[in-house]
């Protein structure tokens, strides 16, 4: 990664596109199965898209990697909570899939209040020449019925069906921010502001409540929750993130409740830093388990951290992703941006990280050679097998051909969601209401 990254090809396709923003299409979250095989984007209307990666074909074998619609459906449609007085909002604030287990998939999706598990599968014959009904499905008159036929499976063209299999409603007071399935591929655990449930997949009218922060008096409230993740190996293993910067890894062997963690991962802030905005940038908006589970990965507002679940002190990488942002906190204050979540993504063998920022600019980081890139998701550089050039960002002094200065930034165009496919270099960007996936075709490695 670096300078010479523009010589790399990185292919990519621009798969939703509208020229106007309606704050419906505003894409909430994106995430691929585990094969990597559909990817899967929610937005801010309730609506969930699935995308099917095309199998390559001898005839184009630039085709392979192109992901196209395979379904579209409402997972969830405003609701208004009576006792309360609140409109609960439709958006998609997260999507897990499941393990496959079967020909169909499956997948979690939540909003503020609500988690559904909707099942989807793929419908391509169907049975022909029943004895009792016509062929419009209405039952025949038995005294019509002079013979005995067997009935047949005819070809018929692909259908994919989204049905509904459970709700798990009630569960939570304050707004969902995350859910997380367990290896055991039989629980899921989702977090709130204050309180993580653990549920079973095939129980909807009761949870178990693991983590519970809300302290007697909630003028004593000091931080909130802000991400949880399951251990990717260990079913027993959990973490969740705080507004304070902090992270704990808790074992519910331990005990039911969970309040008394295992490992506390805290950073000691240096005093010379220390600023009004201090708190606020400190927060965790996101964390991930790397896949080998040896590793954390965390992001708050201007940088990404890794951590060894050995080493609790300090992280063992810290990444800064936009520090010329730095000078900027009291504007960034002031529009409301220092609140923007920002999530973070592995690569397949845990070597490269990726998160979002400003201007429609994603940023790469490579932890064997310590350099980074920022690239940018826009609609210039959208055509199929365009290549990516490198970014740069400059404060003040000299400016190179193509720097683009801190103050021109446009902080409306964020890139908050990206995921990264499990195994090869494919990655896709939820920019506004627009999906990009960028592939590399010549290196196997991102670097």
């Amino acid at each position: 990664m670096g300078e010479d990254a523009d010589t790399r090809k990185i292919n990519h396709s621009f798969l939703r596109d509208h020229s106007y923003v309606t704050e419906a299409d505003i894409i909430s979250t994106v995430e691929f199965n585990h094969t990597g095989e559909l990817l899967a984007t929610g937005d801010k209307g309730g609506r969930v898209v699935i995308f099917q990666r095309e199998p390559e074909s001898k005839n184009e074998p630039h085709s392979q990697g192109e992901y196209n619609v395979y379904s579209t459906f409402q997972s969830h449609e405003p609701e208004f909570d009576y006792l309360k007085s609140l409109e609960i909002e439709e958006k998609i604030n997260k999507i897990k899939w499941l393990p496959q287990q079967n020909a169909a998939h499956s997948l979690l999706s939540t909003n503020d209040k609500t988690i559904k598990l909707w099942k989807v599968t793929e419908r391509d014959k169907r049975p022909e020449g029943y004895n009792l009904k016509d062929e419009e499905g209405k039952l025949k008159d038995l005294s019509t019925v002079t013979s005995l036929q067997v009935p047949v499976l005819k070809p018929m063209d692909l259908m994919v069906e989204v049905s509904p299999r459970r709700i798990f409603a009630n569960g939570h007071t304050y707004h969902i921010n995350s859910i997380s399935v367990n290896s055991d591929c039989e629980t899921y655990m989702s977090a709130d502001d204050l309180r993580i449930n653990l549920w079973h997949l095939a129980i909807t009218d009761r949870s178990f409540n693991i983590v519970d922060i809300k302290p007697a008096n909630m003028e004593d409230l000091t931080e909130v929750i802000t991400a949880s993740e399951f251990h990717p190996h260990h079913c027993n293993l959990f973490v969740y993130s705080s507004s304070k910067g902090s992270l704990r890894l808790c074992d519910m062997r331990a005990s039911a409740l969970c309040d008394k963690h295992s490992k506390l991962f805290e950073e000691p802030e240096d005093p010379s830093n220390r600023s009004f905005f201090s708190e606020i940038i400190s927060s965790v908006s996101d964390v991930k388990f790397s896949h080998s589970g040896r590793f954390m990965l965390t992001r708050d507002y201007l940088t990404v951290k890794v951590w060894d679940l050995n080493m609790e002190t300090k992280p063992i990488e810290t990444y800064q992703v936009h520090d010329y942002l730095r000078s900027k906190l009291c504007s960034l204050y002031e529009n409301d941006c220092i609140f923007d979540k920002f999530e973070c993504a592995w690569n397949g063998s845990d070597s490269v990280i990726m998160t979002g920022a400003y201007n429609n600019f994603f940023r790469m980081f490579d932890r064997n050679t310590k350099r980074d890139v920022t690239l940018e998701a826009s609609r210039e550089s959208s055509k199929p097998r365009a290549i990516l050039k490198p970014r740069r960002v400059c404060v003040g002094g000299k400016r190179r051909k193509d720097d683009i200065s801190v103050d021109s930034l446009d902080f409306t165009k964020k890139i908050l969601h990206t995921a990264w496919h499990p195994a090869e270099n494919i990655i896709a960007i939820a920019a506004t209401n627009n999906l990009y996936i960028f592939q590399d075709k010549v290196n196997s490695e991102m670097h």
